[in-house]
């Protein structure tokens, strides 16, 4: 395959038993190489190709080449000693080795094939107590990140909460559920995942649905939101208040984690409950406090009270329980307060990575 440009990784390499297997690699990632014995005539492809995999027995005719970034010398031969010789020789980042190092490289050509770039800000959302509004919460920051414009996912780690497509008003839409990746182990491909899942209010969910699947084993939870978190944009995860071990995975990967609590004593005390849970796995958990409140209690008396950084109040929408009834999903109105709200933190948060 040639070219001017090299959009997909550039193979140098004479080694046909090697070529078979970078060409495997890259099939895998689905990436689409070109392949050269030599540094390329048409200098524009080897210093445009986002990754250059060069071969052992390929390092000598690439020592003239352009130095840059993106240069991996790879090779079969485990003892040979002169290999960072030749690394040095062609300015290349690292060495691999096969087949030790073919999950690495799948993953650096998937990255390429997916035009990898700033992952994407992802936020958890997880209730103090039941009934706390964090699946309503989840659903509005995500209805409104899609609204202005952001690519954007919503993920439902709550198996028992009812289904969050349901609450869009998205159950009958065509698409991929939960159920459907339970087995995934390893990489998932990002664009791949997002054109799977069903479409709802100009953003991609991931549900559940409706038969009797609870769990989501932590390999399927770490490979889902690492590809969703790979396309950039902002990915919101709807959290059950217990913590299994696919809760912790999804935990590990978020950026913020929102704990919504109503302004009362009992949901205090069960959401400091939650907070010391979720706190073992989440370095940056904060609270957001819904009223009506308890006398004496206001937001601030809440946040003081779990010891967590006050995300902000959440306001009483009194239109909110009749746009359910009718089908019209959280945050949808841009005038209302709940989306008013999502949008101010979607603000604050593109603009300083955080809520402060």
């Amino acid at each position: 395959m040639t070219g001017e440009r090299c959009n997909g990784p550039l193979i140098v390499t004479e080694d046909l038993e090697l070529l078979d297997d970078l060409l495997r690699l890259c099939a895998a990632a689905g990436a689409e190489p070109q392949v050269h014995h030599a540094v390329p005539d048409e200098r524009g492809s080897w210093d445009s190709a986002p990754l250059v995999l060069v071969g052992d027995d390929a390092a000598a005719r690439c020592r003239a080449a352009t130095r840059r970034r993106g240069v991996l010398l790879v090779g079969r031969d485990q003892d040979d000693p002169q290999v960072w010789r030749r690394a040095v020789e062609i300015g290349a980042d690292c060495v691999l080795r096969l087949p030790d190092a073919e999950s690495w490289l799948v993953d650096r050509l998937a990255d390429v094939a997916e035009g990898a770039g700033r992952p994407a800000l992802t936020i958890g959302v997880i209730g103090g107590r039941g009934g706390a509004g964090a699946s309503t919460l989840a659903a509005a920051l995500a209805v409104t990140a899609a609204r202005e414009g952001r690519r954007t996912m919503l993920v439902d780690g709550d198996p028992l909460g009812g289904g969050l497509d349901v609450l869009l008003g998205g159950e009958q839409a065509e698409g991929r559920r939960w159920p459907d990746f339970a087995a995934s182990k390893g990489r998932v491909a990002g664009g791949a995942l997002e054109e799977s899942l069903p479409s709802v209010q100009g953003l991609r969910v991931l549900s559940w649905d409706r038969g009797d699947s609870v769990v989501v084993p932590p390999e399927a939870m770490r490979s889902v939101l690492a590809a969703a978190r790979r396309r950039g944009g902002a990915v919101v995860v709807d959290l059950p208040r217990r913590v299994d071990e696919g809760v912790a995975e999804a935990l590990a990967q978020l950026d913020l984690g929102l704990l919504v609590v109503p302004g009362e004593l009992r949901a205090v005390a069960a959401a400091r409950r939650v907070a010391s849970t979720v706190g073992m796995v989440l370095g940056d958990l904060r609270v957001v406090v819904r009223g009506p409140y308890a006398s004496g209690l206001d937001e601030q008396w809440v946040a003081d009270a779990l010891e967590l950084p006050l995300a902000g109040e959440l306001p009483i929408d009194a239109g909110l329980p009749a746009d359910l009834d009718g089908g019209i999903p959280p945050g949808a109105g841009a005038r209302g307060p709940l989306a008013r709200f999502c949008s101010a933190f979607w603000e604050r948060a593109f603009a300083g990575g955080g809520v402060s």
